[in-house]
């Protein structure tokens, strides 16, 4: 029988816990969202007894749970006590796209009822401060598609032994606010036609599909990414034989906004066509002044 395993869903309201738990539902694992912590030991407990059905469990867990959830800390340590096996996965996002996602569904915030939404954002950011430290897995979903999240999670939390081979996370990102401290190959596309010097393309991101469309129509990008899929090709066997289980592509550009978005998206395409293992993350886009980035439906 395999070990019991926890997952505790938490973080920042708006940043895309009610989607998590729908794609840990969807891989399998049996989920409940908004328990009081105060009673996730004695869970873990029952989970434990119910025997093979139960052995995978996720569960959410934050601020609106008013006042029990002021009992977190206790619960942890009593996991800890009990020797259950946990994971704690803390989402965020930055305080404009929590906004921008509240203001766009019309929900109150859980400590904002009178009040400003950015006032509640302020309160829950240090209410959940400590318990931010504890995390074993941080996601900001500020730049992410449900789409992208979801290969992410599936990535890191899949039951199934199947298929564990190589993952890739290719990662866009800008110069200016430094590198991804993780990245395992570094691509500078700073060469490439820049968008930012066109007034209608300045506040648009790579995603856009007249800002890609520009950058990939020139013939210097066109050489440049059939010679980048080609030594990715050839690399990743190469890494894989050597036991390497995850790889992080970074593309970097000088804000983090047009070229290295639209190469990351890119290389992502070509990537997930070739039936790779592969998640993408625009780490820096709302660093920049965005007026149009993706559209309603794609939005968390």
């Amino acid at each position: 029988m395999e070990q019991f395993h926890l997952i505790i869903v938490t973080g920042m309201s708006g940043a895309g816990k009610t989607h998590v738990v729908q794609v840990l539902e969807d891989i399998g694992y049996f989920c409940i969202d908004n328990i009081p912590p105060v009673l996730i030991p004695k869970f873990a407990e029952l989970c434990i007894q119910g025997g093979e059905r139960v052995r995978h469990v996720a569960l959410v867990a934050d601020i609106r749970g008013g006042q029990f959830f002021d009992a977190m800390s206790q619960s942890l340590k009593e996991l800890k006590e009990q020797g259950v096996s946990y994971e704690i996965v803390f989402l965020e996002a930055n305080d404009r796209v929590l906004v921008r996602r509240y203001k766009e569904t019309r929900r109150v915030h859980p400590l904002a009822p009178h009040n400003r939404i950015s006032q509640g954002i302020a309160e829950e950011r240090l209410k959940l401060a400590e318990l931010r430290k504890e995390a074993d897995f941080i996601i900001d979903t500020s730049n992410m598609k449900p789409g992208e999240l979801k290969e992410v999670l599936k990535k890191k939390f899949a039951i199934s032994e199947r298929g564990k081979g190589l993952s890739v996370m290719v990662v866009s990102f800008g110069f200016k606010h430094g590198l991804p401290i993780d990245a395992d190959i570094v691509e500078d596309v700073r060469f490439l036609p820049n968008p930012f010097y066109i007034e209608a393309y300045r506040h648009k991101s790579g995603r856009v599909p007249v800002v890609r469309d520009y950058i990939e129509g020139f013939p210097i990008t066109q050489t440049f990414m059939r010679k980048w899929f080609d030594m990715v090709d050839f690399l990743l066997p190469n890494y894989e034989r050597e036991g390497k289980s995850q790889l992080v592509i970074a593309v970097g550009c000088t804000g983090g906004l047009h070229r290295s978005v639209c190469m990351a998206e890119a290389m992502y395409r070509h990537l997930k066509k070739n039936g790779m293992d592969v998640a993408i993350e625009h780490r820096d886009i709302e660093k920049n002044d965005v007026e149009e980035d993706v559209s309603d439906d794609e939005k968390l």
